[in-house]
């Protein structure tokens, strides 16, 4: 749609300085970046599903959604919507698929996605394709909702969610074929770290096959790539009620 696409900048992984700060990045194809509604924020008027697209910088599909003031926006589309459909944003709204409500006015079991952490920035949350959470009650003044991942979280009762799950699950399990179709996306070859010379990775050096060579793997820049990386002082460690499942090295 005119007006919502911009022709999306290369940055192959360089900072402002031209450094490398991003690595395997560079080489992808010309694209365009589509001005995603995340807030839902244009309240208690209708809009209508035009059209189900592609869009290349998400694996999620997109929904163009034209509403009766005339106005079109893209919106994550959720799976089992249809062109024709009918969504809005809405305190009163149905419960159905495609619809924004404050998580106050869902009910528990609900399947949710496009959460805000904090009311009115948009949607921040639960944006993958397959991806849904669950509302599993409310905790004094805090709304609970079970993450994809398994953590059990607080949210604020005036943050927006979208009811239904995130379409396009399927692509999960697609063939890639090629090594050619990630380059074409701009992800350039990983090397391994102990195939690398020492003055490039920790773990390089050494004669013949001689493994990572120390008890932690490391990062290429030396800190250690193993155990929980979450900030020790983060500002959701109090909103956060049950902890994913973490890794074998907790």
């Amino acid at each position: 749609m005119k007006g919502l696409k911009r022709i999306l900048q290369k940055h192959s992984g360089r900072d402002s300085g031209g450094r490398i700060s991003v690595r395997h990045q560079g080489g992808r194809q010309k694209r365009y970046y589509r001005e995603i509604d995340t807030k839902r924020n244009k309240i208690d008027v209708w809009g209508r599903v035009e059209f189900i697209e592609y869009d290349p910088n998400r694996n999620a599909n997109i929904a163009l959604v034209t509403y009766e003031d005339g106005e079109k926006r893209y919106i994550l589309a959720p799976q089992e919507l249809e062109v024709g459909r009918k969504v809005i944003t809405s305190e009163v709204a149905p419960i159905e698929i495609g619809n924004a409500l404050p998580l106050n006015k869902i009910p528990a079991g609900t399947q949710i996605y496009n959460i805000e952490i904090k009311p009115g920035k948009g949607g921040q949350l639960v944006r993958g394709a397959g991806s849904g959470a669950v509302i599993q009650g409310r905790e004094g003044d805090y709304i609970l909702v079970r993450l994809p991942s398994g953590e059990i979280r607080r949210f604020h009762p005036n943050a927006y969610a979208t009811i239904g799950q995130v379409g396009n699950a399927e692509i999960r399990t697609i063939n890639v074929r090629k090594a050619g179709v990630y380059r074409r996306r701009g992800i350039r070859p990983t090397v391994r770290g102990t195939a690398q010379n020492p003055h490039s990775h920790p773990h390089g050096g050494g004669e013949g096959r001689s493994g990572v060579g120390m008890k932690y793997q490391k990062t290429p820049y030396g800190k250690p790539a193993v155990g929980n990386t979450r900030r020790k002082r983060k500002y959701s460690d109090k909103l956060i009620v049950q902890r994913r499942k973490l890794g074998p090295h907790h």
